[in-house]
């Protein structure tokens, strides 16, 4: 049977817009595709709830691919070990407390059964703003990366949804965002973003469980996020608090969405 290049096309562009037009409305929108946003959505689909993932990067992951100083293993304290296990993520025991993993094997397989799971992702796509009404972040607005990088007036798009869960890792993008729209208002000590400190393993892994909730009306931080927002260290190439925190993240929402 020929193959025709136009009919190519248009599958394309009819699955990709039917998937679009099916989240523009949704439980839960996260920013950032790193491990603890692939968690939260793995486990909030799961849970048969609407979530949708917007990376704006080619690839899903976030620092994980790279391992250490592109030392491409990545290490799990035994507390995580049961994310792994969920997901079926092979691992070795280094010594007591210390397992490793390969971190292309995680990030394929996160982002694998994240997605059999039920959660959708889009990459390439950008959260340049947040929809509020008028208190309470309640949406998100969108645009191509490459448009965002090329310095193009081109208008976004929006979509809506009940939570919003910043992704995003040190930068804290969607927070950032909220912090310019409402000066001091932000559930923090001083109300404003208050930065990442510099790197405390055993600190910064306390500190991601603890940082991670809602630091604004309907937004939420998760991972590297949230001890951004709040003010702890940075934490390397362990990444069993930024599993948890994922985990932690979706647990508190599937209760606010009333499960």
């Amino acid at each position: 049977m020929e193959l025709d290049e136009v009919i190519i096309t248009k599958t394309i562009v009819d699955r990709f817009y039917k998937k679009f037009l099916d989240h523009l409305e949704m439980d839960v929108a996260i920013v950032g595709g790193g491990p603890s946003g692939l968690v939260a959505g793995y486990f909030l689909a799961k849970a048969g709830k609407k979530v949708t993932l917007y990376e704006r990067r080619l690839s899903i992951g976030g620092g994980m691919w790279g391992g250490g100083m592109l030392f491409n293993e990545i290490v799990v304290q035994e507390a995580a070990l049961r994310i792994l296990q969920e997901f079926g993520v092979r691992y070795h025991e280094y010594q007591d407390n210390y397992y490793a993993a390969d971190s292309i094997e995680a990030v394929s397989v996160l982002t694998c059964k994240s997605v059999q799971a039920g959660l959708t992702i889009f990459n390439c796509m950008s959260a340049e703003d947040v929809l509020m009404r008028p208190d309470r972040v309640m949406g998100l607005v969108l645009n191509w990366s490459p448009v965002e990088m090329a310095g193009l007036h081109v208008d976004p798009l929006c979509v809506r949804s009940q939570f919003v869960i910043d992704a995003t890792g040190h930068a804290t993008e969607v927070v950032k965002v909220v912090q310019k729209k409402v000066p001091g208002r932000l559930r923090t000590p001083s109300g404003q973003v208050e930065g990442e400190q510099s790197m405390w393993s055993e600190r910064a892994e306390t500190l991601t469980l603890e940082n991670t909730k809602e630091v604004f009306p309907g937004l939420y931080v998760t991972g590297m996020a949230a001890n951004a927002t709040f003010g702890g260290p940075r934490m390397g190439p362990i990444f069993g608090g930024m599993l948890l925190s994922g985990e932690k993240v979706a647990k508190e929402l599937l209760t606010r969405l009333g499960l």
